[in-house]
C-alpha cells in the first residue's frame, strides 16, 4: 500500500489503513535513533521548514530532529524573526518561503484550520503541528505507536483520557486515533471540560475520576491548559488536583500493567502525582523518544510524493 496524501492536517482525514502505514514506516527509524551515528540520508536534498508561531519544546525538537537524521536541510522560523511582525499575512510569508523551494512546512499555529488553509495554497506537504483547539495529528500518531509497542496491539484497549478536554487538541486527534484502530475511549474531567458533542464520537463520559480508571488498560493525563480558558472552568487548582490528579493510589484502580501517558509539558502535582509521573508505568519519555521515529516516517512517506 502507497500513501497518498500531500499533507497531514487531521487524523479525521487519515483511514485505519493509513495509520498503520505510518505507524510500520516508524518501526526502523526508532533503530535509527539508537545508533552511534543517527543519519540516514532518505532526505538527502529535501528542506523542511518548521514554522512555529506557538511556544514548543518537544513538538519543534522532535520535528528538527526527525528531519536533520534524515539528511535534510532545516530551516526553523519563529514569529519574533518573521516578517509577521512587520504586518505581513502567514499566506504571503509561507509563499515567500515556498518560493525558496522546500518541500515540507511543518506549522504550529493558535489559529485552528491555519495549516489546512495553508496546505491549499502551497505545493509544499504541510504537516500540522498543532493548530489552536483543532488538532495534533502527530502527538496522536506517537501516542499510538508508544502504545502498540508497550502492548502489542492496540483494538481491544480501553483508554481513559483524563484532564482538560475542551481546551486539548491532543485529546481530540487522541480520540479519533484510537477509536479508528479500534480502542474503547473514556474520557474524565469537570462537566465545564468536556464537550457536549464528545459522545457522538463513540466515546464513554465519566466525570468522576475514580470511576473512569476502573480497568483500563491505558491513561492519558492531560495538561491544565490555563492559558487558553477565558474564564475559570474550576474552583481552584487544588481542587481540581484534589478530584481529577492521577495519584499512585487512583492508578491502582486501573489494569496493573496500564500504561500512564502525558503529551507534556507535565505539571507535576496538579494533573499528576511526582511519584506517578516517575514510576514503572509511566512512558512519558518513550513517547518523546518515539515522537522523533513517528515524524521521520511520516516526512519519510511524504517525501516519496515530492
Amino acid at each position: 500500500m502507497s500513501f497518498k496524501h500531500k499533507d497531514i492536517l487531521s487524523i479525521a482525514a487519515l483511514s485505519p489503513e493509513d495509520v498503520a502505514l505510518i505507524l510500520e514506516a516508524a518501526e526502523p527509524f526508532k533503530e535509527v535513533s539508537g545508533r552511534e551515528i543517527k543519519k540516514v540520508p532518505a532526505l538527502r536534498g529535501k528542506t523542511v521548514v518548521n514554522l512555529f508561531f506557538e511556544p514548543s519544546t518537544r513538538t519543534r525538537t522532535s520535528f528538527e530532529l526527525a528531519a536533520k537524521r534524515l539528511s535534510a536541510d532545516v530551516i526553523n522560523v519563529s514569529p519574533s524573526s518573521s516578517s509577521v511582525v512587520k504586518g505581513e499575512t502567514l499566506l504571503d510569508t509561507i509563499r515567500n518561503v515556498e518560493s525558496m523551494q522546500t518541500d515540507v512546512l511543518v506549522l504550529r499555529h493558535s489559529s485552528a484550520g491555519a495549516a489546512t488553509t495553508l496546505a491549499r495554497h502551497v505545493r509544499s506537504s504541510v504537516i500540522n503541528a498543532g493548530d489552536g483547539w483543532h488538532e495534533h495529528p502527530t502527538q496522536a500518531l506517537l501516542d499510538l505507536f508508544t502504545i502498540q509497542e508497550k502492548k502489542g496491539g492496540i483494538r481491544g484497549l480501553q483508554v481513559a483520557i483524563v484532564g482538560d478536554v475542551a481546551h486539548s487538541r491532543v485529546a481530540r486527534s487522541n480520540i479519533r486515533a484510537l477509536t479508528k484502530m479500534g480502542a474503547h475511549v473514556r474520557v474524565a474531567g469537570p462537566p465545564t471540560m468536556i464537550p457536549p458533542f464528545l459522545e457522538r464520537l463513540g466515546v464513554r463520559v465519566f466525570h468522576h475520576l475514580d470511576e473512569a480508571l476502573s480497568g483500563v488498560d491505558v491513561i492519558i493525563t492531560l495538561r491544565l491548559q490555563l492559558e487558553r480558558q477565558g474564564r475559570s472552568f474550576f474552583p481552584s487548582i487544588r481542587e481540581y488536583s484534589r478530584l481529577y490528579g492521577l495519584t499512585a493510589e487512583r492508578l491502582q484502580r486501573a489494569a496493573k500493567d496500564a500504561l500512564v501517558m502525558h503529551p507534556g509539558p507535565v505539571n507535576r502535582g496538579i494533573e499528576i502525582s511526582h511519584d506517578v509521573a516517575d514510576s514503572r508505568s509511566a512512558v512519558i519519555l518513550d513517547q518523546v523518544s518515539n515522537g522523533v521515529a513517528v515524524r521521520m516516517g511520516l516526512m519519510y512517506l511524504l517525501s516519496q510524493l515530492h
